[in-house]
């Protein structure tokens, strides 16, 4: 099955699936309210807002392990994301990333090495996965990389849809 065939629930709990946004470019990211990584919203939004109409969109995925820093329910998650980032991008269920209960697209994803070769699970909240247009993950950023980061901001641009 493709990445963006699994079937996956919006934040709201609308059944939805990443095909609802074939043909753009992704950033996928494990989100949390309460890490020290939180702020990196502000810079996610930020990218979002500056190649949606490229073709590109940020994609959260809310998730607790990792510390207990997302236990919110839906409806905290996404009143807090609004009231603080302002974040317009997707915001999907909170997911297992690693472990037994894994969700089948962290499954695809986490095979996908980092810069330095390292595949495997996620280290913590704020990590991030380009994928392409054709649903092909491409690159791997670890959580210390910020949205604005130069490496990350150059592989959205080198891979947005062609106008």
């Amino acid at each position: 099955m493709a990445l963006r065939d699994y079937p996956v629930n919006m934040l709201d709990g609308r059944p939805a699936s990443l095909a609802d946004l074939d043909g753009k470019t992704l950033l996928i990211v494990n989100v949390a309210s309460k890490c020290g990584l939180t702020p990196q919203y502000a810079g996610l939004e930020q990218l979002h807002q500056q190649f949606a109409e490229q073709g590109f969109s940020v994609v959260g995925f809310p998730c607790n392990q990792f510390g207990g820093q997302e236990p919110g329910s839906a409806d905290e998650i996404a009143e807090f994301c609004s009231t603080n980032y302002a974040v317009s991008f997707p915001l999907f269920e909170k997911i297992d990333v690693n472990g037994a209960g894994r969700h089948p697209i962290y499954t695809e994803l986490t095979q996908t090495p980092d810069a330095d070769g390292e595949a495997g699970d996620i280290q913590w909240n704020f990590e991030k996965f380009l994928v392409g247009s054709d649903g092909t993950v491409l690159r791997r950023f670890r959580p210390m990389t910020a949205p604005d980061a130069q490496e990350l901001v150059a592989a959205v641009e080198a891979n947005l849809p062609a106008a």
